[in-house]
């Protein structure tokens, strides 16, 4: 049997990662044909995963945060292939955030990451495709707007590289005062037939193939990466509440205060119409426009994941083999770019 082929995708802000090096150094000498390409700009990473596709590779590793996973997983996601025929997902998380890993318990020690490679069979997992203004775009962990996706976009690099996490909880409280809300229509259609219509202001959206987004912010608990649905969150305008959650926070836990207004239901699809444009932040890429058709694309990619996942829908366990393809859905809904 021949060895493995890897090939390691690295965010070219993690490349002076030692810890990675000598994990990449074991791994070859056990036998493993193991290739490293660096990101350094737009469009790096749909050509290293063409290339890596044309030498014959097994595994391609993300290695970074939530948008390098996005971006390997949303090269593999365009091409035309069935999910079995393309190379097995694997993530060694260097991000700022890391809310797939988090939530997916991944190791963070890269020795760890790959060894879960060698040792566990990758399972099908969804992604979301999300459809505007004539383009598509695909998201791993979880599509966010309203007052998180602004914090998320607008806070500075030096300080994420700085503080981590806390640089986007210190960048939320600075914008605490001016939450604007945002006026749209949301309309889907749930697994059992039933439709889901809701419009008014929202301060925050969530469209969760994941859970978590912006270092923590568990928009969308109950999600899960291989059910064919994704789960929507809508935090509407607290009119007249904010004292109310602000208390909830004290007492309850900022879990507690969302789940005490949010709007939720697990869907296959959802179309959004916005009355202003409105910026959806997919893994870190932010995409504006008035109009998103948003589908959840059941077992696209194949991804390794440690064993009792919470992520999965039976933690551990491979699902059947049959059943696959996309979720059921309309066709695409025509939305204003």
């Amino acid at each position: 049997m021949p060895d493995p082929r890897w090939c390691l995708i690295l965010n070219g802000k993690s490349a002076g990662d030692e810890a990675l090096r000598e994990a990449v150094a074991a791994m070859r000498g056990r036998g493993i044909d193991l290739a490293v390409r660096v990101t350094w700009e737009h469009g790096d990473a749909d050509r290293y995963v063409d290339e890596a596709i044309a030498s014959g590779t097994d595994t391609l590793i993300a290695a970074g945060g939530d948008g390098t996973l996005s971006a390997v997983a949303s090269s593999l996601a365009r091409r035309e292939e069935d999910a079995e025929t393309l190379p097995s997902l694997a993530l060694v998380p260097l991000g700022t955030a890391n809310d797939l890993a988090t939530a997916a318990e991944l190791p963070e020690d890269p020795m760890e990451a790959f060894e879960l490679v060698r040792s566990s069979a990758a399972q099908p997992i969804d992604l979301l495709r999300i459809d505007s203004g004539g383009r598509s775009h695909w998201c791993a962990n979880l599509a966010s707007g309203g007052f998180g996706t602004r914090v998320t976009v607008e806070t500075d690099e030096g300080l994420k590289k700085m503080l981590g996490g806390l640089a986007y909880l210190i960048t939320g409280i600075a914008k605490l005062g001016r939450i604007d809300p945002i006026q749209a229509r949301i309309r889907g259609q749930g697994a059992d037939g039933q439709p889901f219509d809701w419009h008014g202001g929202f301060i925050a959206l969530g469209l969760g193939n994941g859970r978590q987004a912006g270092g923590g912010q568990v928009l969308c608990p109950d999600a899960v990466i291989d059910d064919g649905l994704l789960e929507l969150t809508v935090v509407p305008e607290l009119t007249g509440e904010v004292g109310g959650t602000v208390a909830s926070l004290l007492t309850e836990g900022k879990q507690g205060a969302l789940d005490r207004v949010a709007v939720r239901a697990q869907l296959p699809w959802v179309d959004i119409e916005a009355a202003q444009p409105l910026t959806l932040n997919l893994d870190g890429e932010p995409v504006d426009s008035t109009g998103f058709h948003v589908v959840c694309v059941a077992r696209r990619v194949r991804m390794h994941l440690p064993s009792g996942c919470p992520l999965l829908r039976t933690p551990g366990n491979p699902l059947p083999q049959s059943g696959g393809g996309d979720a059921a859905e309309p066709p695409p809904t025509l939305v204003p770019a």
